[in-house]
């Protein structure tokens, strides 16, 4: 009797499920199950949970029973959260062990990029190519109990044992640092020696920090959770300028006008210069011309002179 009485309640409240919000629920699932995303509402405001799970794929394919993040659906996404009006803001979840270096950094460089609100959490680990993306976000949060593993780049598979390897190396540890750096409090004197570091891992070079070693080195702006991490996502939201007070605001005169009178500026210029070309118009055939003026007499010699200012080399 009982198990009919649930099915029945189950059969009742479906009927009373609206249309639209069944739609909006399936919808959110297939999100989830095939981007690792969603767009959730009925909070304070409209926002978008990215998350950069597993590995980083890049240019090749990982084998099917690793988990990865394929850059090639992130980036359409991030372009799609910065053209959609409606979408506030953008919290990034991160729990991944690094990955391709490429394709993390044009991740990490899309979010620093974006004018929308962005938070990101770092939950488990944010590894290797993780500290980039974790640090590209307007603002960064750890779990007390994550990791971040701050090491050397590595490469797998053949390599040439030429000096260009090395120089390559180098160029790109470079762009990784420059980008961390940038991005957070920590110095890049300070990160190399994190990364260089040989007394820790067992098998490898670098520095396993935690959430408060991530916080105290500049990495990581706050220790926190999800609950803080969307409060702060909010209050960059309600800190961010309404268009309609933008539109309000008197123009700047260093900038000059704004894009809304430009049409008027544009026309007004476009006629000035019409009328400085009739102006100008070589005169009708046949017409009287001006004879040209004597050229000047050129100045005595006295007058002539080295221009003034700086003496030359070795005068007193």
């Amino acid at each position: 009797m009982s198990k009919e009485r649930g099915k029945a309640k189950n059969a009742r409240e479906e009927e009373q499920t609206e249309p639209g919000e069944r739609e909006r629920e399936e919808n959110q699932s297939d999100q989830i199950y095939h981007s690792g995303s969603v767009t959730p509402e009925g909070g304070r405001h409209k926002i978008h949970c990215l998350t950069i799970i597993g590995q980083v794929e890049g240019h090749y394919i990982l084998p099917p029973q690793n988990k990865a993040t394929k850059y090639e659906h992130v980036i359409p996404q991030l372009v799609a959260i910065e053209q959609d009006s409606s979408i506030e803001g953008l919290l990034i979840i991160l729990n991944t062990v690094g990955g391709d270096v490429e394709a993390g950094l044009a991740i990490a460089e899309l979010v620093s990029g974006m004018k929308t609100p962005t938070v990101s959490l770092v939950l488990g680990g944010g590894h290797s190519i993780g500290v980039p993306l974790a640090v590209s976000a307007q603002y960064s949060f750890i779990a007390p109990t994550a990791t971040m593993t701050v090491h050397p780049v590595r490469m797998n598979g053949v390599m040439l044992g030429v000096p260009q390897t090395l120089s390559y190396f180098d160029k790109m540890q470079e762009r990784i640092t420059g980008f961390v750096c940038q991005n957070s409090r920590i110095s890049p004197r300070r990160f190399k020696e994190l990364m260089m570091n040989s007394g820790e891992l067992v098998m490898d070079i670098g520095t396993v920090l935690d959430g408060e070693m991530a916080v105290s080195e500049g990495l990581i702006d706050s220790l926190g959770g999800l609950s803080e991490a969307i409060e702060k996502l909010y209050a960059l939201i309600e800190s961010q300028p309404d268009k309609e007070s933008l539109e309000k605001l008197p123009p700047d005169p260093a900038k000059g006008p704004r894009k809304a009178g430009s049409k008027g500026t544009a026309s007004r210029s476009k006629k000035t210069a019409e009328k400085a070309a009739k102006t100008t118009r070589t005169p009708a055939k046949g017409a009287p011309r001006k004879k040209p003026s004597a050229p000047a007499a050129p100045a005595p010699e006295a007058a002539v002179g080295r221009r003034a200012g700086r003496p030359r080399k070795g005068a007193e």
